[in-house]
């Protein structure tokens, strides 16, 4: 049977953020898995359920999260209410979530999980987008990761920054907005953010920590992908010949899925990068 927990309030992150958990209690040690969302993304974006489902069907620990400032609440996780937090949330944020989360799951006194049901030793990280890139850094900075897999994954931060006169109009104003298409709210985005990524810009290289990797790394990306173009993932590759690359045709950044999505089944290009994760995750 599997257990599981959603919307667990956890306070080792910038700040109190939600996270749900699924396994088979079964008093057998399974890898836990981490799936990690992308910009305006949060973890219950379209799929995302499903996919944890799965994770947990297949003998793993699955767990997903909220970044603490995602723009989301304790009481909505799904809109962006927070708009503060948002604006205020940084790369390095980020990682140090992703990080608060591996101790939380590695704890020996885990509320939520037995030692008897889960193998710390084999931490695996799936991460999308944006999430993507903090997923290739943590493994990076953080020897406990064992193995990732990235779907539609940012190459390097610093390509994504505007320049010339829109950047200085950033600086001029410490604020700049976009929209979200799903909820069209004017997002904040506070130049704090740009000086966050200067100040620890070795850190947030993520062409070098993907040329330092020591463990495996799946690379999938949608051929037709219009928000991180298909050469980001070639790029991935190309600095980590050891990396597998699945370039999936016909099909975007969301892999066929949108939200809100209601389906019982996936979308056969979601459902291939899913079948190819969990495949690469067990050998």
């Amino acid at each position: 049977m599997i257990k599981k927990t959603t919307n667990y309030i956890i306070k080792s992150t910038a700040k109190p953020t939600l996270l749900d958990v699924a396994f088979e209690q079964n008093n057998r040690t399974k890898p836990i898995v981490v799936f990690v969302h992308g910009f305006k993304g949060f973890k219950d974006w379209g799929h995302f359920n499903l996919v944890h489902q799965r994770l947990a069907e297949s003998g793993f620990v699955a767990l997903k999260f909220n970044f603490s400032h995602n723009g989301g609440t304790l009481d909505n996780p799904i809109d962006f209410p927070d708009l503060e937090a948002f604006g205020n949330n940084t790369y390095t944020k980020e990682l140090d979530d992703l990080g608060a989360i591996i101790d939380w799951v590695s704890d020996d006194e885990n509320p939520l999980i037995p030692q008897s049901e889960k193998d710390v030793k084999q931490i695996y990280l799936i991460g999308h987008s944006r999430g993507g890139g903090i997923t290739i850094l943590k493994a990076n900075e953080d020897s406990r990761v064992k193995k990732i897999v990235t779907w539609a994954a940012v190459s390097d931060f610093e390509k994504r920054f505007p320049k010339g006169e829109e950047l200085e109009n950033w600086k001029k104003n410490q604020v700049t907005y976009i929209q979200n298409a799903r909820t069209k709210q004017q997002m904040p985005l506070y130049y704090s953010f740009y000086e966050d990524f200067l100040q620890n810009k070795d850190r947030l290289n993520i062409p070098n920590a993907e040329q330092n990797l020591k463990i495996p790394h799946l690379i999938i990306h949608g051929e037709k992908d219009e928000v991180v173009n298909v050469s980001e993932a070639e790029y991935l590759h190309k600095l980590n010949p050891a990396s597998e690359l699945l370039i999936i045709p016909n099909t975007g950044h969301t892999f066929d899925v949108k939200h809100p999505f209601t389906a019982n089944q996936l979308p056969q290009p979601a459902q291939l990068v899913l079948n190819k994760t969990i495949e690469f995750l067990k050998k």
